[in-house]
């Protein structure tokens, strides 16, 4: 006998959550430079960028692309070992090129255009193609700006392997361990009371004044607001150390506490 209840139950739960997906925004249109720097850059950090999906943003070209030439950039972010999911949002001859390309537009990019040609709050990294990992899943528009006191998330066990905790709107506070190829993201800075080992991703919606703070630095990667720094061998005298992390300007530092 089939059981009622189950009639009433979906077959599946469709949920916008926080996803990582990596911004490639194209500075201008070389398709052989950006296979270069794309490869140059997964081998200096397999872990991170191996497979890490990839949204291809074509505002800063003085033109959109033919769909044949995004076709084929695709075909080489794909040769990188990276994977292409979508364009970021733009004009409505971006949003064409979509529909004829048959792909998603991720609105997270969107800022960008909605303020009368004003940088994105996300800054490129110094490459022709940067690769900016903004943290957060894509939504319709801009969160507006909260006056609300931020809200501080605890997270009181270790951040294993493969696990990911997402403070959205507000700080966090981790007081164990965040090991190896673990990753913790804020929306304000981020606070490790143990060793940090894996990755920490601060300001995740923007937020230039976040800052990362940690016990004993051992992180694969730091980042605020989209600026980052991957580190295969660490700085002597960061090993270890309670280090801060903070931005000036469009450059991410880093200074031992104490």
């Amino acid at each position: 006998m089939i059981d009622a209840a189950k009639n009433f139950e979906p077959a599946a739960e469709l949920k916008f959550g926080q996803v990582g997906i990596a911004n490639l925004r194209l500075k201008r249109l070389d398709a052989e430079s950006m296979s270069t720097e794309l490869a140059a850059r997964l081998k200096s950090a397999p872990q991170l960028f191996l497979r890490t999906p990839v949204v291809l943003d074509l505002s800063h070209l003085p033109a959109l692309p033919a769909a044949e030439v995004v076709r084929d950039l695709f075909e080489r972010i794909r040769g990188a070992g990276m994977l292409p999911v979508g364009l970021s949002y733009g004009t409505s001859e971006n949003e064409a090129l979509a529909r004829t390309l048959d792909l998603p537009l991720f609105a997270k990019f969107r800022a960008a255009f909605e303020r009368g040609g004003e940088p994105a709050v996300v800054a490129p990294a110094a490459l022709a193609g940067a690769i900016e990992p903004p943290p957060s899943a894509p939504t319709p528009t801009p969160a507006p700006v909260s006056r609300e006191p931020a809200r501080t998330l605890h997270q009181d066990a270790p951040v294993r392997s493969g696990q990911q905790v997402y403070a959205r709107g507000g700080d966090l506070v981790v007081t164990k361990l965040v090991a190896n190829g673990a990753e913790v993201i804020a929306d304000g800075s981020i606070h490790v009371y143990g060793a940090l080992r894996g990755r920490a991703l601060a300001g995740a919606q923007g937020d230039t004044s976040a800052r990362i703070y940690c016990q004993e630095f051992h992180a694969e990667l730091v980042s605020i607001a989209g600026q980052y720094r991957v580190f295969e061998d660490l700085p002597p005298d960061l090993r270890g150390k309670p280090v801060q992390a903070w931005l000036e300007g469009e450059k991410l530092l880093l200074a031992r506490l104490g």
